[in-house]
């Protein structure tokens, strides 16, 4: 075919299409009907065309995504059971996450280390047990969850103090791959704003390459939540990528690929009318697959009250495989290449963040403004926005502060407490809370069940 099918139809500007618009508008202001503004500061405009596109090289995956089954070690043997189980069922990686040493040959009997991607989330420090668990992995399938920074930022203490949490992970580094995680979720589970969640993801990571230097960058892996912002949550996976390849510019490392590993946010999640917690997962499974994360990892539509259960583990685990197997998203790394939408929108979050990454170094880096209870506050005053936005029903849950059912009562399928937990003990910082954004409303009408 020697001539496009479009060819015949004449070239619109931008500019024309603007003008257009503003004809129909029949004198009412463009900027005040047709252009929003986000929390984020980025002005969204009704269309985009090809002069939005930035036309940036992304170091994106070279194959499509994973599907990630959490569970917990408790039992060495039934979370081997329920591993195998998984990957029987689709899964393709499985997070392993512990709070202490376990049998490493029951918990990895009969899986395959040598096709399987195993994360293992640590809430201890594992320096003397990985030498151990070195013996069954394959180092280059493994990636360790340890997050020393993160850590301090979520309990307000170190594992044990400053100085020996970065000893025990030096010793770490020296014998281990893909052995630093930064935990970028739980800044989006705590309220941050799109924004701050880029900012204070490179920040963190930073301080890890300012104490360890340059060449633990190839170690470094970042855990991230998606929420239910569509367009803009693809566009901060896209983003995060420029913004580490310009840190690490700066660090003269040619290698900027970074190993992203996501999964759906609980802030939005809620209690009541608890079904559409799968609709939000959906849509936010597709914006972690689209944003090119190397592993979507599951979460069931009651986690946030009811104990792992096979029922919602496997409807979790389905959506990825429908998305993954059904909706030809299998190789969907690169889809968004070219959107000039999504291209305008990552380009403007990338370079807000790098000017708040900036103000954060100047003033003397992430540890001592987070000591100093600067990024407490930032997060607090965003928190404070997202919430007077919920109340006014700008932002809108749909069964909880929207169209409530009267009649969906709680209070007996209650296995897990689903709400912030107070904690009396004495913390070098103010932690950074994950909260989720109905938790207020929910324990009103928890109450009045309770009348």
């Amino acid at each position: 075919m020697n001539t496009f099918l479009f060819n015949e139809f004449i070239g619109i500007s931008s500019a024309a299409w603007k003008q257009k618009i503003q004809a129909d508008l029949k004198g009412a202001d463009y900027n005040e009907t047709l252009l929003w503004k986000t929390n984020e500061g980025i002005t969204v405009k009704p269309f985009y065309s090809k002069e939005d596109r930035t036309n940036t090289k992304l170091d994106l995956p070279k194959k499509g995504f994973n599907i990630c089954q959490t569970i917990f070690i408790d039992n060495e043997k039934i979370a081997n059971s329920l591993a195998l189980d998984a990957l029987r069922r689709g899964a393709t990686s499985i997070q392993f996450i512990s709070t202490k040493p376990f049998n490493c040959s029951l918990l990895l009997q009969n899986i395959d280390i040598s096709t399987i991607l195993i994360y293992f989330k640590f809430q201890f420090l594992p320096s003397v047990f990985l030498v151990e668990l070195s013996k069954f992995i394959n180092p280059n399938k493994t990636f360790i969850q340890l997050d020393i920074i993160g850590n301090l930022a979520e309990n307000g203490n170190w594992f044990i103090n400053l100085n020996e949490d970065f000893k025990q992970l030096d010793l770490i580094l020296k014998s281990n791959k893909n052995c630093v995680s930064v935990s970028s979720d739980l800044y989006q589970n705590a309220g941050a704003t799109i924004v701050q969640q880029l900012a204070y993801t490179l920040a963190h990571a930073n301080e890890y390459l300012n104490h360890f230097g340059k060449d633990i960058a190839e170690k470094i892996h970042f855990t991230f939540s998606a929420g239910s912002n569509y367009f803009f949550e693809i566009a901060k996976l896209r983003a995060f990528r420029i913004l580490w390849a310009t840190l690490l510019n700066e660090y003269d490392q040619e290698n900027s690929a970074v190993h992203i590993f996501t999964q759906p946010s609980l802030r939005n999640k809620t209690l009541y009318d608890y079904n559409i917690n799968m609709l939000r997962t959906t849509t936010e499974y597709m914006s972690a697959i689209l944003g090119g994360s190397n592993t979507v990892s599951s979460i069931s539509y009651d986690a946030m009250y009811h104990k792992s259960n096979e029922f919602g583990e496997r409807i979790a685990r389905n959506q990825l495989l429908i998305l993954q197997q059904e909706s030809y998203l299998q190789e969907a790394q690169n889809f968004a290449d070219g959107t000039y939408y999504i291209e305008a929108i990552t380009h403007q979050l990338a370079e807000k963040a790098l000017t708040l990454f900036k103000q954060i170094e100047k003033g003397g880096g992430f540890l001592k403004q987070l000591k100093a209870g600067i990024i407490q506050k930032k997060i607090a005053e965003s928190v404070a926005k997202e919430e007077e936005d919920f109340h006014a029903k700008r932002i809108i849950l749909l069964g909880t502060n929207m169209q409530p059912n009267k009649n969906d009562i709680m209070k007996n399928e209650l296995e897990l407490f689903p709400f912030i937990k107070q904690r009396n003990i004495k913390t070098l910082i103010v932690p950074v809370n994950r909260k989720r954004l109905s938790e207020i409303i929910e324990k009103e009408r928890l109450e009045k069940e309770n009348d």
